[in-house]
């Protein structure tokens, strides 16, 4: 059994990032943790829903477990043991993230010793998270290049506050990951979203968010596709935005916004389009909400990866930090003009079960 290892929750970011790949890595190397000061700066410090159905999911990964993992509980050890395969299930009963869900169990499904389903419920467009539809459009075609992937049936979308949303991943386990270089942008050869209302909203919404977007990218020829989600499928009220860029050297980025009241739709559409016009302006191979989330691949893949990013997020710093506390990987970032090279010496983890 190794030491238990004390990870401090307030560092960097100080949010629920830090419990999400600690308690992932700590799955994927099997060491016990003990994290402190969770979330101490926030304006409700301590464990949410949300948190507690991460944590749950990966322990249910691993035949791990916890203690504190309770709302509001600002310290949770976690003992994992080896990963299994099968069916797992979490539902955050609010409309808390299911990205975020998946965001801490993918990278542990992909090392268990047989196929995943998981069957995560909450939300599916929720502010403050990725949206389900940049988890699936942009999240894994930049994962499969690691050699990683996943299947997905959404059952229900979930908005805020009610929730409710559904949605079924299938993952393969791996042997190892790949290392991947990422470091020349290219030109933009496609670029296309989605523009989207749901319950008593009217289409014109989507048009005029889709319109706000198409504006914004006026030198790139932006297709978005206008649709009302069926009552069946979202019974609630919602809106907003996902784009997609293509580039000829492979990079895919990302831009998405939500609709509000006190936001004119075709402002929510440029915000959308300003995301990937800003990673596009920096000579970025992957947008900034991307970045953070390929720090723990690079640490766990066979060997050295290069992602050129636009300038570093405090995020990504935070997911670098406690890579580097949990594993052998090392992290560098080379400023290069507008843009940072990150760099990363992998640990090569090795999925060890027979069944792969």
């Amino acid at each position: 059994q190794k030491k238990m290892l004390e990870i401090d929750g307030s560092t960097l970011e100080g949010g629920g990032q830090i419990l999400r790949i600690a308690v992932a890595l700590s799955c994927l190397c099997r060491i016990p943790i003990k994290v402190i000061k969770i979330r101490l700066g926030r304006s409700k410090p301590g464990l949410a829903a949300q948190h507690i159905q991460c944590i749950e999911l990966c322990r249910s990964l691993c035949k791990g477990r916890t203690m504190g993992a309770h709302i509001g509980s600002t310290e949770v050890e976690f003992h994992p043991q080896s990963i299994i395969g099968g069916r797992h299930s979490g539902d955050t009963k609010t409309a808390g993230s299911i990205a975020l869900m998946f965001q801490a169990a993918l990278p542990v499904a992909l090392f268990s010793s047989s196929p995943v389903e998981l069957s995560l419920r909450g939300g599916t467009n929720a502010d403050m998270a990725p949206q389900i539809d940049y988890v699936t459009e942009v999240v894994r075609p930049n994962f499969e290049k690691f050699g990683a992937t996943f299947e997905y049936e959404l059952l229900r979308r979930g908005y805020f506050p009610k929730g409710g949303g559904h949605c079924v991943f299938s993952v393969r386990p791996v042997e190892k990951l790949k290392p991947v270089v990422n470091v020349d942008a290219g030109q933009v050869v496609k670029a296309y979203g989605w523009s989207f209302v749901a319950g008593t909203l009217p289409l014109r919404l989507a048009e005029q968010m889709a319109e706000g977007a198409r504006r914004a990218m006026s030198k790139i020829s932006l297709e978005v596709e206008e649709y009302k989600e069926s009552a069946s499928m979202a019974p609630d009220n919602c809106s907003g935005v996902v784009l997609c860029c293509q580039s000829s050297t492979g990079c895919l980025l990302g831009g998405s916004a939500l609709g509000n009241r006190k936001e004119e739709p075709a402002e929510t559409g440029r915000k959308a389009a300003r995301e990937i016009k800003d990673s596009l302006a920096l000579g970025a191979c992957v947008d900034e909400h991307m970045q953070d989330q390929l720090i723990i691949l690079m640490a766990l893949a066979d060997g050295e990866s290069r992602v050129r990013t636009g300038a570093v997020t405090l995020h990504t710093r935070t997911a670098i930090h406690v890579a580097e506390l949990m594993t052998k990987a090392t992290f560098t970032l080379i400023p290069e003009g507008d843009n940072t090279i990150i760099v990363c010496q992998g640990i090569g983890l090795k999925n060890f079960h027979s069944l792969i």
